[in-house]
């Protein structure tokens, strides 16, 4: 049986995030000790590695309930897990059009920098031209 900071240690994920995803459903209540200490065991360690994963390849936790959940049942069809990462692709795919738009700009930007007086700088020009911004469901998100 792990502790939250062992589990934490094991998985790098944060003490308060795993208590998160135990708040919202994503992490099932853990068994206790007589003190109240949270204890964890092998699928419980399963899961969170599963929910951390699946986080760093960026996908909501809505859709991490949605894969848990077919996880959670075996005999469902992998066509359901197959669109959820489909969907993610097409996000992924959707950010990156974005940041390559974004990168160009950025050299152009820069490539037109003179070097010569703020009042003359390409940069700061572009950046106080309101009508070559991107509009705000555009704008690339860290």
């Amino acid at each position: 049986m792990l502790t939250i900071g062992t589990l934490a240690k094991k998985t790098g994920t944060k003490v308060q995030t795993i208590r998160y995803y135990e708040q919202i459903g994503l992490m099932p209540e853990p068994g206790r000790t007589e003190g109240g200490q949270r204890r964890y065991g092998d699928a419980e360690l399963d899961r969170l590695s599963f929910v951390r994963h699946a986080r760093q390849l960026g996908f909501s936790l809505d859709a991490i309930r949605e894969l848990l959940d077919l996880s959670d049942h075996p005999g469902k069809s992998c066509a359901e897990a197959d669109a959820i990462a489909r969907r993610q692709l097409k996000q992924v795919e959707q950010r990156l059009a974005r940041l390559e738009a974004l990168r160009t700009e950025l050299k152009r930007m820069v490539h037109e920098c003179s070097g010569g007086q703020t009042s003359d700088c390409r940069v700061l020009e572009v950046l106080r031209d309101h009508s070559e911004c991107l509009t705000d469901h555009e704008e690339i998100s860290a």
